[in-house]
């Protein structure tokens, strides 16, 4: 069976998610080469939707309410070849039974080795060393290293989960909090499940929680002021999880803690940001996810849904829409 289907993005995200192998794939499933309108020309009204039933998407999707549905009566999947849905998804999808598959998974791969390295950077307290003189002695007595150190993780989803995966390799202790996981699962991923405060005891944290109205700034001066000596906060997940407010204020208190932070709020941050001059401070520009040929994986997860679709079996990688409220901000 072949489908009906077009490119719906950004223009800049076609370029960087679809390369030649996999248009070329994607061709081929199809029988044709699907076209490509950009998201603007798509919400504006584009003729070539009418026949559509399948959208290959990815960053700078449009909006689909109910509006551009309409426009789209055959449409069946979405095949988002990035990570969080929620900027683009409303209830018209789910009414109409379109289904939405993600390319999450794929994207959480980078994000997972992005953290790891940083961890264990962070465990050799390898930040500070950067910034001593060329004439200072190290004080080496304060490397927490890796063996029997402590690592929290803030929340359990699909990053989290590759992240605790990952440390399985280290001798690390790891706790995580994440109201939504169980004892069962924890004890999978070898974790231990702890409240908020006992995760601020870890000698590195790393949030991996999404944005949502129950973890805007989670992540306050109480938190923070608790940390142990010498920790690191990582954050790949959202800047708005963190009060930056706080956050400055304390780092400026405890020049022993470090910082690691891959997002911030807003992104990029001011420039008369106390965060920017703060050298127990490392800002990486939003560098985590994919990036480069990295992007590639992405679009060959959703080119395995879209065979699985013109097949005829299921989606492995559908979307809950009854359950954004808990997913990740775009």
């Amino acid at each position: 069976m072949t489908l009906r289907a077009a490119y719906v993005l950004g223009e800049e995200g076609y370029d960087r998610i679809y390369g030649p192998e996999q248009r070329a794939a994607i061709a081929e499933l199809c029988g044709e080469e699907p076209p490509f309108v950009p998201s603007d020309r798509a919400s504006a009204g584009d003729a070539r939707l009418a026949d559509v039933e399948v959208l290959l998407s990815g960053w700078g999707a449009p909006v689909m309410d109910e509006e551009f549905c309409a426009r789209a009566p055959r449409l069946r999947a979405v095949l988002y070849a990035a990570g969080a849905v929620r900027g683009f998804v409303t209830p018209a999808l789910e009414r109409r039974g379109i289904a939405v598959a993600s390319a999450a998974a794929a994207n959480a791969i980078p994000v997972a080795e992005y953290t790891l390295a940083t961890i264990l950077f962070s465990l050799k307290r390898g930040w500070r060393f950067l910034r001593l003189p060329a004439s200072a002695t190290a004080d080496l007595d304060a490397v927490p290293g890796t063996y029997r150190s402590t690592v929290g993780l803030l929340a359990l989803g699909m990053i989290g989960r590759l992240v605790a995966e990952r440390l399985r390799s280290t001798d690390v202790r790891v706790l995580a909090y994440d109201p939504y996981a169980t004892a069962e699962e924890a004890a999978e991923l070898g974790v231990r499940l702890v409240d908020l405060p006992e995760l601020f005891t870890a000698d590195v944290v790393s949030i991996h929680a999404p944005l949502v109205e129950e973890t805007r700034h989670l992540v306050g001066r109480t938190l923070l002021a608790s940390m142990r000596q010498r920790a690191t906060l990582i954050n790949t997940a959202r800047g708005g999880i963190v009060d930056h407010t706080a956050l400055a204020e304390v780092l400026a208190a405890r020049p022993d803690l470090q910082a690691v932070l891959d997002v911030t709020e807003p992104e990029p941050l001011p420039a008369d940001s106390p965060l920017r001059s703060l050298p127990n401070v490392v800002l990486t520009p939003h560098i985590a996810g994919s990036l480069g040929p990295e992007c590639h994986r992405m679009a060959d997860l959703m080119i395995d849904e879209l065979r699985r679709l013109t097949s005829g079996s299921g989606l492995r990688h559908a979307v809950d829409l009854t359950r954004l409220d808990r997913a990740a901000t775009p």
